[in-house]
Parts: C-alpha cells; sequence; structure tokens
C-alpha cells in the first residue's frame, strides 16, 4: 500500500491571507511577528514562509493588519468593528465592553450565538443620542467564556435539556439521551457547552458531573458555587503531591530559619477554623522596648513553583468560604495539617519581626525564614475574655502577651486613622446551620476588639513586607495590593443618596477625603441606617486588586501595601513569600507582564470567591425567610426605586422588595432627586432611612429574591 502524504494546506495566497487575517482576529488583544504567525498556522515549507513575511508587510501596507513595536503585527478592526467581552442580561440583550473599556448595548436579537462571557467581534450602530449607549450587533464569537454550566436537568422523552441556574445563561443547554450521564430529573449537574452555531437553535453538550438532587441543601450551595466558576475538586496530581508531603525539620532548614521556639507563641482564631495562617509573640526588652513576632506558615516550602499543587492553587487564587463549607486552595493535608500553625507542634514559618517602643512606633524590623512552636491556640472569644477581664482559659504567660499586643494596637489603631485610614465596620451575619443544612437561625456576628488586635498587626506586617521591597528593590517587580481613589461619579450618587437620610458630605469635583467618610460613618453610627449607610459608602468605593504596580492603597491610607500574612488562602501571599526569598538569595525577579497577568487573574478568582461566598448567604436567607412567610419584621427602608422600596430588616440584615403595585393606598411616584415614592393624592411619602413593619410574602430560591409587604 502507498504511503499517505502528509495532508498539509495548500497555500494560495488568498487562502493564506484569509487564516492570517482569522488569526490575528482571534487574538485581537495580542501582537506577532511573522515567524509565531506561521508556527500557528503550522507553515514548514521556507517558500510558504517567504509568502506569508511578504503578505503580512503588504496587508500591514493596506492598513489591514497593523504593525506593532517589535516589528510585530497585530489585529486593525475596521472603524465599526470591536471586540470585547459580552454580559448578558436574564431578559436577553447584553452589553460588549471593547478592549478599550467602552461599553455598546447589543439588543436580544442582535445577540447571535453569544452567551455571557464569551469574547465577541460585533459592528457597531449609528452614534448614540440622549446620552445612552451606542448599539451593537454581534458578528462572531471569537471565544467561548465559559466551557460548562450548571443546572437543573429536566426530562423530555427521548432527550433533556439542563436550565442554568446562572440567569445570565439565557439559553436551556440540550442534552441528547446517551449523554445524560446518569442524571434524574431535576438534578444539579455540571453540563459542557460542545455547540451553538444557530441562534434559532439551542446550545448543545453532555453532562459531566451529577452533583446531586436539587431538593437537598447541601447540593444546592455547592451548585451555586461551582454556576459561578468555583471548582470543588483537585486534581489527582494535586492530591498525591499532597499525600506525600511530609513536616521534616532538617538541620540545614534551621542553620538558615531563625528560631523561635523558644518564644512564648500563640495563636488566635474563630472557633471553627483549621487553617491557622499566622500566630504572634511579645517579648519585653530594656528601655519600654517590645519585639513583636508575626509569623506567618511557609507554604513555599510544601507547595514548589510550577508542580500540580501549585497550578491547582493558581487556579483557584483563593479559598472560597461559602455558608456552609470552605473550599480550600489547597488540599486538606497541607491547609489543615502541615501548613497550619498547630498548637504544640513545631512549624515552618516566614517571620516579621518588630522592635516597637510604647506607642508601637517601629524602631527596627526583620523579615526572616523561621520555626515555632505555638504554644496555645485560642479563640476570638477566649482571646476578647482577656481584654475585657473576664475568666478565660488562656495560660497566664498568654492573658499577659495578649494584653500588651492589645495595648499596642489600640495605638496603631489611632495611628492608622489620622494618617487616613477609613473606618468600614460592616456588620455581619452568621447563617446558623443544623446538620442537615436547613437554616436555624441568622444572627449578627459581633466585632471583637479581639479581631482588631489581630487585623492591626496583620496589616503591620502587610505594609512593612511592601515597604521593604519597595525601599530595598524599586525596580523590582512585586505583587502589591492596590486600592484606588474612588470614582468621581460614585461619590456623586454617595452624596446624593446619604442626603435622601439628612446626611451632608462635603465633596469637591467628585473628590471626597478619607477624612469625610470618616465623619459621615461616625455620624451614622448606632443609628437604624447605620449599616445602608456604611454599605452605600462601601460600594462607592473602587475595587481593591493586585498589582505589580505600586500605586498605595486608598482604604487604608497606605502608601505601600501587599498580602504576606494569609498563603494558605490566598494564592498572592505565597507568590510574596517566593520573590521574599529570592530577594534574600539574590535572584531576579519576576518578568513585569507575566506578573501582570497573574495580578489580573488573580483579582478576578478573588471576584468569583466573594461573589461565591456572598450569593450562598443570600440563597440561604431567602430559605429562612421561606420559613417565615407571612411573618412580621421591622427593618429601615435601604434603596427606593420607581419600581418599590427596598427593606432591610434591623435584626438579621436580610433585604427585601415591597413593589409598588403592592403600595395599594395611592399611586406614587418617584421623586429621583430625594430618592422618594410620594403619593399622588395623600402626599405620603417613602425615604431612605425610614422605619418600618413589613410581612413576609415570597421567597424565590432560584433568583434569591425576596418579596415585603409593608404593614
Amino acid at each position: 500500500m502507498a504511503r499517505q502524504k502528509d495532508e498539509r494546506p495548500t497555500w494560495s495566497r488568498p487562502y493564506m491571507e484569509k487564516r492570517i487575517l482569522k488569526l490575528l482576529r482571534n487574538h485581537g488583544d495580542r501582537a506577532f511577528r511573522a515567524k509565531e504567525i506561521t508556527k500557528r498556522l503550522d507553515i514548514i515549507e521556507r517558500a510558504d514562509f517567504l509568502q506569508a513575511r511578504d503578505l503580512l508587510e503588504e496587508l500591514a501596507d493596506s492598513g489591514k493588519v497593523a504593525r506593532l513595536k517589535g516589528n510585530r503585527f497585530g489585529f486593525r478592526p475596521p472603524a465599526n468593528i470591536r471586540a470585547g467581552t459580552v454580559r448578558v442580561h436574564p431578559d436577553g440583550f447584553g452589553f460588549v465592553t471593547d478592549d478599550d473599556g467602552e461599553e455598546y448595548f447589543v439588543k436580544g436579537r442582535r445577540m447571535g450565538t453569544a452567551l455571557d462571557g464569551d469574547r465577541v467581534e460585533i459592528g457597531l450602530g449609528a452614534p448614540a443620542r440622549d446620552g445612552r449607549k451606542r448599539e451593537a450587533e454581534v458578528i462572531q464569537v471569537l471565544e467561548r467564556g465559559r466551557k460548562t454550566a450548571v443546572g437543573t436537568f429536566h426530562r423530555h422523552g427521548h432527550f433533556g435539556v439542563v436550565a442554568p441556574d446562572d440567569k445570565r445563561m439565557t439559553r436551556d443547554i440540550y442534552v441528547a439521551r446517551e449523554d445524560w450521564g446518569g442524571a434524574n430529573e431535576g438534578d444539579k449537574v455540571l453540563v459542557t457547552i460542545d455547540r451553538f452555531e444557530n441562534p434559532k437553535s439551542v446550545p448543545e453538550g453532555r453532562i459531566v458531573n451529577v452533583i446531586g438532587s436539587a431538593n437537598d441543601a447541601a447540593t444546592r450551595v455547592l451548585a451555586l458555587a461551582m454556576s459561578v466558576g468555583i471548582d470543588a475538586d483537585f486534581s489527582e496530581q494535586a492530591l498525591e503531591e499532597a499525600r506525600a508531603a511530609r513536616l521534616e525539620i532538617t538541620d540545614a532548614d534551621l542553620r538558615e530559619r531563625e528560631d523561635f521556639r523558644g518564644e512564648n507563641v500563640f495563636t488566635i482564631d474563630p472557633v471553627d477554623a483549621k487553617d491557622f495562617d499566622d500566630a504572634l509573640h511579645i517579648r519585653e526588652l530594656q528601655g519600654g522596648r517590645v519585639e513583636v513576632g508575626v509569623h506567618i506558615a511557609d507554604v513555599g516550602h510544601f507547595v514548589p513553583e510550577g508542580s500540580a499543587l501549585d497550578k491547582d492553587a493558581y487556579a483557584r487564587g483563593t479559598s472560597t468560604y461559602l455558608v456552609d463549607r470552605v473550599i480550600p486552595m489547597l488540599p486538606e493535608r497541607l491547609s489543615g495539617n502541615l501548613c497550619s500553625l498547630r498548637p504544640n507542634e513545631d512549624r515552618l514559618t516566614y517571620s516579621c519581626v518588630f522592635e516597637l517602643d510604647e506607642t508601637a512606633q517601629i524602631l527596627d524590623y526583620r523579615i526572616t525564614p523561621s520555626v515555632i512552636h505555638s504554644k496555645a491556640r485560642l479563640t476570638y472569644e477566649q482571646a476578647q475574655a482577656v481584654i475585657t477581664g473576664e475568666d478565660s482559659e488562656a495560660p497566664s504567660p498568654v492573658k499577659d502577651a495578649i494584653l500588651r499586643l492589645w495595648a499596642l494596637a489600640e495605638h496603631l489603631i489611632r495611628e492608622r486613622f489620622k494618617d487616613g485610614s477609613i473606618d468600614f465596620d460592616l456588620p455581619e451575619v452568621r447563617v446558623v446551620l443544623d446538620e442537615a443544612g436547613t437554616v436555624t437561625d441568622i444572627v449578627r456576628k459581633d466585632r471583637l476588639p479581639a479581631h482588631r488586635l489581630i487585623e492591626e498587626f496583620m496589616l503591620l506586617a502587610n505594609k512593612t513586607v511592601a515597604r521593604h521591597v519597595s525601599k530595598q528593590r524599586p525596580r523590582r517587580e512585586f505583587v502589591y495590593r492596590t486600592h484606588d481613589h474612588p470614582d468621581k461619579e460614585k461619590i456623586q450618587q454617595l452624596v446624593g443618596y446619604v442626603r435622601g437620610f439628612g446626611y451632608q458630605v462635603r465633596s469637591e469635583d467628585g473628590t471626597i477625603e478619607p477624612a469625610e467618610l470618616n465623619r459621615l460613618i461616625r455620624e451614622a453610627r448606632g443609628k437604624p441606617e447605620e449599616p445602608v449607610i456604611q454599605t452605600a459608602a462601601l460600594r462607592a468605593m473602587a475595587k481593591a486588586r493586585y498589582s505589580p504596580d505600586d500605586s498605595g492603597h486608598y482604604g487604608l491610607g497606605f502608601r505601600h501595601y501587599s498580602h504576606f500574612t494569609s498563603p494558605i488562602r490566598r494564592y498572592p501571599d505565597l507568590i510574596a513569600h517566593r520573590e521574599l526569598r529570592k530577594m534574600r538569595a539574590g535572584r531576579p525577579g519576576p518578568d513585569y507582564g507575566a506578573l501582570k497577568a497573574q495580578c489580573d487573574h488573580l483579582s478576578e478568582r478573588e471576584r468569583v470567591a466573594d461573589e461565591a461566598q456572598r450569593e450562598s448567604v443570600k440563597l440561604k436567607q431567602v430559605e429562612y425567610m421561606q420559613q417565615h412567610l407571612g411573618d412580621r419584621f421591622t427593618g429601615v427602608i435601604s434603596g427606593v426605586t420607581r419600581f418599590g422600596i427596598f427593606v432591610e430588616l434591623d435584626a438579621i440584615l436580610v433585604e427585601g422588595l415591597v413593589h409598588v403595585r403592592d403600595l395599594a393606598d395611592d399611586y406614587y411616584e418617584y421623586d429621583e432627586p430625594a430618592f422618594m415614592l410620594v403619593g399622588r393624592t395623600s402626599g405620603r411619602r417613602f425615604k431612605l432611612g425610614d422605619p418600618v413593619t413589613v410581612t413576609v410574602a415570597a421567597a424565590n430560591t432560584e433568583t434569591r429574591e425576596i418579596d415585603f409587604v409593608l404593614v
């Protein structure tokens, strides 16, 4: 039998041009050298390579592609063509944000086969008028934003469909009978998105994971987390590496580490915590000075760069704290055992050790690999009992240390707020569950001075590490935690919002000083509207991010800031540890572009984890309200819109909507400048901050929405 020749494309000039333009269009945010382009297109022959090189020059000369710095070529869209990411509204329309940050509106009938999160190419419509967003139409999907979806499986004879939980996924996914994967009617499942080529049809996929029955409380929480992009399972390679990990402190380890095993080291954590990232010690020095050690788990010792453990941890970016469980960044053997600073066991750490005077001013510091032996594990409640002078189970040396550290922490707090740190102290709730995952109660979490004690020394260590790198190696790349000044438009909205409660905030040209925000927060403290004022102020802030640029932290008032103190649950902290170790060894720092990409990824993973945590709490709040249909609650009006008023309940911080259609005593009109609904006949007003009594009318776990009616 004759040998078949390699079937490679025949590179005619028109065909080559088509392939080059498609490659550059699909990677619209990147640029390539000619050699990279030919490699990606599998162009082997020298004659074809020369033709491609000449063709690229011609395309650049004609304006069809962009000639960029470094003899690279990139996609140059026509004036009315853009590429960007689409976000879909549950009603079917969408918004595309292009690569320059401009946003365009896409009607539902012009969405084509685009799904939420896809990278798409759009054609622009006529310029917008009256301040509206310019309209666009999806031309093609360049890259799917998600390859899977989580939803509820429904059987329809010889085929099935999965209705996605994420309402931004507006189309059900068709599943052929042979691809059901053992799913039963009503199961929560993970389904692939394999094909979607015709907007008049539906996406097609396969069920690859049956999560469990939708009637099971734990399944509902896990499915919710998976639907926003949380992966609950580690790779088998990562688990194997975790099983093989050992804690063996050798003489070589001790030679390169400072030994704090003789110090009075202890931890303070939540009562149900297992991953103890940080520990403290304090030792009296001469002349009223003290040594304070902030000891952080040396995760890098167990997670080599590039290992399967490292890849899984980077993909997750952070641990995710759901209402009923933790999905850790690292397997339990590391997060809850080898890395965790458990009491009465030697542990490897990275320490920031301070010499402080009596007012907590830093006289000296050192950052060093170390080894510790924790003498005690305290809960926040036990530490608080020490601070308030109540009975506590803590050993006497630990009690003395806590009192000394709290005195220093009070100095740090005063100094921080004097320097411009904003005093956000948002109330939080704790959802109490029974063994079946059913909500039995929702209670407010108390924020104790013991929490502030730990927070202040972690802030001090994080700030010191960032300043150390910035000052010692100003040109070296590092991962910083940055927080920009708030957007001017958001500040103007905040000023108008709090005016509805009767608060006046000074703002010049949409800017606001931290001291002015602190004044607002202090004025609202102890009043019924305090939670909603704090929430509104926080929403006006920019989102903190990870960045290789040392641009400071507005909210904390720090010129330099990083994350160093939680490497068990935050990957950026692990990067910081690795870079500090490389600095000590005189090794070069990371590439700026690569670190920037890491920071962007980790900022996004943090956003996803926060969304999963927030939505899991909201789900349980809705389930709790389902148990209280018809019951009365007191609350405060937290928002006013054309379609109704939002009410936040006093005791449990649950928010729901009183629809304007249920305000049956009058026809209510919306006074937008005053954030108020006004009865046309009666003149009755509903404004921000008003106390109200409501009954629970409806609670929907699918939409996670709660409806109230006024009493």
